[in-house]
Protein backbone atom coordinates (compact mmCIF):
# COMPACT_ATOMS: atom_id res chain seq x y z
CA UNK A 1 0.00 0.00 0.00
CA UNK A 2 1.17 3.18 -1.43
CA UNK A 3 -0.80 5.46 0.97
CA UNK A 4 1.86 5.54 3.84
CA UNK A 5 4.62 6.61 1.20
CA UNK A 6 2.04 9.82 0.10
CA UNK A 7 0.72 10.41 3.37
CA UNK A 8 4.53 10.47 4.58
CA UNK A 9 5.17 13.23 2.03
CA UNK A 10 1.66 15.58 1.90
CA UNK A 11 2.73 15.89 6.23
CA UNK A 12 6.84 16.58 5.14
CA UNK A 13 5.27 19.28 3.28
CA UNK A 14 3.28 20.55 5.40
CA UNK A 15 5.41 20.69 7.98
CA UNK A 16 7.73 22.02 6.24
CA UNK A 17 5.61 25.31 5.06
CA UNK A 18 4.76 26.11 9.22
CA UNK A 19 8.90 25.66 9.96
CA UNK A 20 9.47 28.33 7.51
CA UNK A 21 6.76 30.78 9.55
CA UNK A 22 3.57 30.32 7.47
CA UNK A 23 0.31 29.38 9.01
CA UNK A 24 -1.44 26.87 7.06
CA UNK A 25 -5.10 27.49 6.41
CA UNK A 26 -6.34 25.07 4.10
CA UNK A 27 -4.52 21.71 2.60
CA UNK A 28 -6.20 20.41 -0.71
CA UNK A 29 -5.10 16.77 -1.83
CA UNK A 30 -5.84 15.95 -5.27
CA UNK A 31 -5.83 12.35 -5.79
CA UNK A 32 -5.74 11.71 -9.36
CA UNK A 33 -7.88 8.69 -10.84
CA UNK A 34 -5.43 6.82 -12.25
CA UNK A 35 -3.41 6.15 -8.88
CA UNK A 36 -6.83 4.57 -7.42
CA UNK A 37 -5.28 6.00 -3.95
CA UNK A 38 -7.42 4.46 -1.41
CA UNK A 39 -9.06 7.74 -0.12
CA UNK A 40 -10.37 6.59 3.56
CA UNK A 41 -6.89 5.64 4.44
CA UNK A 42 -5.72 9.47 3.50
CA UNK A 43 -8.54 11.09 5.04
CA UNK A 44 -8.18 8.71 8.49
CA UNK A 45 -4.12 9.60 8.59
CA UNK A 46 -4.49 13.28 7.02
CA UNK A 47 -7.44 14.31 9.28
CA UNK A 48 -5.74 13.71 12.73
CA UNK A 49 -2.07 14.56 11.13
CA UNK A 50 -2.90 17.72 9.40
CA UNK A 51 -4.31 19.85 12.56
CA UNK A 52 -2.03 18.64 15.26
CA UNK A 53 0.92 20.32 12.60
CA UNK A 54 -1.22 23.12 11.29
CA UNK A 55 -4.16 23.73 13.93
CA UNK A 56 -7.10 25.30 12.06
CA UNK A 57 -6.01 24.09 8.54
CA UNK A 58 -8.80 22.75 6.91
CA UNK A 59 -8.31 19.36 5.17
CA UNK A 60 -10.41 18.57 1.40
CA UNK A 61 -9.73 15.80 -1.14
CA UNK A 62 -11.14 16.23 -4.69
CA UNK A 63 -10.55 13.10 -6.78
CA UNK A 64 -9.09 14.58 -10.27
CA UNK A 65 -10.37 12.43 -13.15
CA UNK A 66 -8.47 10.84 -15.40
CA UNK A 67 -8.26 12.12 -18.88
CA UNK A 68 -6.25 11.65 -21.86
CA UNK A 69 -5.25 12.50 -25.27
CA UNK A 70 -5.17 10.25 -28.45
CA UNK A 71 -2.02 11.83 -30.42
CA UNK A 72 -2.94 9.62 -33.51
CA UNK A 73 -7.08 10.82 -34.13
CA UNK A 74 -6.90 13.92 -31.49
CA UNK A 75 -10.05 12.94 -29.52
CA UNK A 76 -10.13 13.33 -25.70
CA UNK A 77 -11.66 10.75 -23.30
CA UNK A 78 -12.00 9.84 -19.62
CA UNK A 79 -10.67 6.54 -18.09
CA UNK A 80 -14.28 5.78 -17.93
CA UNK A 81 -14.85 5.40 -21.30
CA UNK A 82 -12.70 1.75 -21.32
CA UNK A 83 -13.51 -1.24 -19.57
CA UNK A 84 -11.15 -2.31 -16.51
CA UNK A 85 -11.02 -5.14 -14.57
CA UNK A 86 -9.65 -4.92 -10.64
CA UNK A 87 -6.44 -6.59 -11.59
CA UNK A 88 -5.68 -3.85 -13.96
CA UNK A 89 -6.54 -1.61 -12.02
CA UNK A 90 -4.57 -2.25 -9.35
CA UNK A 91 -1.53 -2.61 -11.61
CA UNK A 92 -2.07 0.81 -13.02
CA UNK A 93 -2.48 1.83 -8.90
CA UNK A 94 0.96 1.37 -8.52
CA UNK A 95 2.49 2.59 -12.02
CA UNK A 96 0.41 4.79 -13.44
CA UNK A 97 2.61 4.54 -16.84
CA UNK A 98 1.03 1.22 -17.30
CA UNK A 99 -1.79 2.25 -18.32
CA UNK A 100 -0.55 2.31 -21.85
CA UNK A 101 -0.06 -1.44 -21.35
CA UNK A 102 -3.45 -1.65 -20.75
CA UNK A 103 -5.57 1.18 -22.72
CA UNK A 104 -6.10 1.79 -26.32
CA UNK A 105 -7.94 4.98 -27.33
CA UNK A 106 -11.65 3.92 -27.58
CA UNK A 107 -12.02 5.96 -31.03
CA UNK A 108 -8.97 4.74 -33.14
CA UNK A 109 -7.25 1.67 -31.20
CA UNK A 110 -4.11 3.82 -31.13
CA UNK A 111 -1.71 3.01 -27.61
CA UNK A 112 0.01 6.61 -28.71
CA UNK A 113 -2.02 9.21 -26.55
CA UNK A 114 -1.32 10.99 -23.24
CA UNK A 115 -2.53 11.40 -19.95
CA UNK A 116 -3.65 14.66 -19.48
CA UNK A 117 -5.04 14.71 -16.13
CA UNK A 118 -5.69 12.61 -13.35
CA UNK A 119 -2.25 11.03 -12.39
CA UNK A 120 -0.37 11.14 -9.66
CA UNK A 121 -1.20 12.94 -6.20
CA UNK A 122 -0.66 17.08 -5.94
CA UNK A 123 -1.10 19.21 -3.07
CA UNK A 124 -2.27 22.74 -2.84
CA UNK A 125 -1.84 24.63 0.24
CA UNK A 126 -3.47 27.86 0.89
CA UNK A 127 -1.74 30.23 3.79
CA UNK A 128 -0.69 33.24 4.96
CA UNK A 129 1.82 34.68 7.37
CA UNK A 130 2.20 34.37 10.84
CA UNK A 131 1.84 38.05 12.14
CA UNK A 132 5.03 37.81 14.65
CA UNK A 133 6.55 37.96 11.14
CA UNK A 134 5.03 40.60 9.43
CA UNK A 135 3.47 42.66 11.74
CA UNK A 136 0.23 42.94 10.18
CA UNK A 137 -3.41 41.43 11.55
CA UNK A 138 -5.43 39.59 9.50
Amino acid sequence: MHEWALIRAIIAEVEEVVKKGYKVDEVTVYLGELQNVDKSVMEAYLNEAIPQIAPGAQVRYETEPARFRCRVCGREWGLDAVELDEATREAIHFVPEAVYSFVRCPFCGSRDYEITQGRGVRLALVTSRRQEETGETR
